[in-house]
């Protein structure tokens, strides 16, 4: 039972729970990384390059490939033919630099953001305010 609280407290810790929000929206903003790489920029360099880039099916085939069976990437991968898939690993790379470099634009934008925020003004304790009070009565006070 000891471990059981051990790890409620801990699973409910802001940090467990901020850890948590943080691997679900960095999914979702996988998957938009990818759709801006694969339905965006592929496409726009395709164009300036004047021919369709896809390199997906950039690879080495490291098998013998029977007979009838597609020289294509997802035919050798259903077929189980071993294969050297260096445009998947080019593809998955532009998708992390564009990921981090868009990381790195929203980290800017949020620190500039944040030092332009003026800190909110110190609350003074009560018992302050209270010695205050009484030492500007003290000092109204005319001595007799």
């Amino acid at each position: 039972m000891a471990v059981l609280k051990e790890f409620r407290e801990f699973a409910v810790k802001g940090n467990v729970v901020d850890l948590a929000v943080g691997i679900i929206i960095g999914g979702a903003f996988g998957k938009i990384v990818d759709s801006l790489v694969n339905d965006i920029v592929m496409p726009v360099i395709s164009a300036l390059i004047g021919g369709k880039i896809d390199f997906t099916n950039l690879f080495i085939v490291l098998g013998s490939v029977p007979d009838g069976v597609p020289r294509t990437f997802d035919a050798l991968k259903k077929a189980g033919i071993p294969m050297f898939a260096y445009g998947n690993f080019i593809t998955i790379s532009i998708n992390f630099i564009l990921l981090a470099f868009v990381i790195f634009q929203m980290v800017k934008v949020v620190n500039r953001i944040r030092s332009s925020e003026e800190p909110p003004p110190a609350v003074t304790p009560e018992d302050i305010v209270l010695l205050r009070e009484i030492r500007d009565s003290l000092q109204n006070q005319k001595p007799s």
